[in-house]
């Protein structure tokens, strides 16, 4: 059974930084993973996705802040999201995501999510 373990999400000011966590298990083959954040009554958007290439896709709102990456190349079953810079903004509820194979069909597994909460 898929399973996503997310970390390290909290409260921090403005300006300051926080690191997010997400190890997948019981996956055997990865396309991508990432996270996507939630802020009450708005719409999921994409934060950042890195792919099995290693080609990593961010949202315009926080380029040049955030970093996303993969831990051992041979494992690549965790990623990391580095938030630096943080704004008020940026408070939502951040969701992992993996995307992977189940045969020749690819399909997506949602993390519980994890709160960031930006004060002034």
């Amino acid at each position: 059974q898929v399973s996503l373990v997310e970390s390290g999400g909290g409260l921090v000011q403005a300006g300051g930084s926080l690191r997010l966590s997400c190890s997948a298990s019981s996956i055997f083959s990865i396309n991508d993973m990432g996270w996507d954040r939630q802020a009450p009554g708005q719409q999921r958007e994409l934060v950042a996705r890195i792919e099995i290439d290693d080609k990593s896709v961010y949202a315009d709102s926080v380029k040049g802040r955030f970093t996303i990456s993969r831990d051992n190349p041979k494992n690549k079953k965790s990623a990391y999201l580095q938030m630096n810079s943080l704004k008020p903004e940026d408070t939502a509820l951040y969701y992992c995501h993996v995307t992977y194979m189940v045969g020749t069909t690819p399909d997506t597994y949602w993390g519980q999510g994890t709160q960031v909460t930006v004060s002034l």
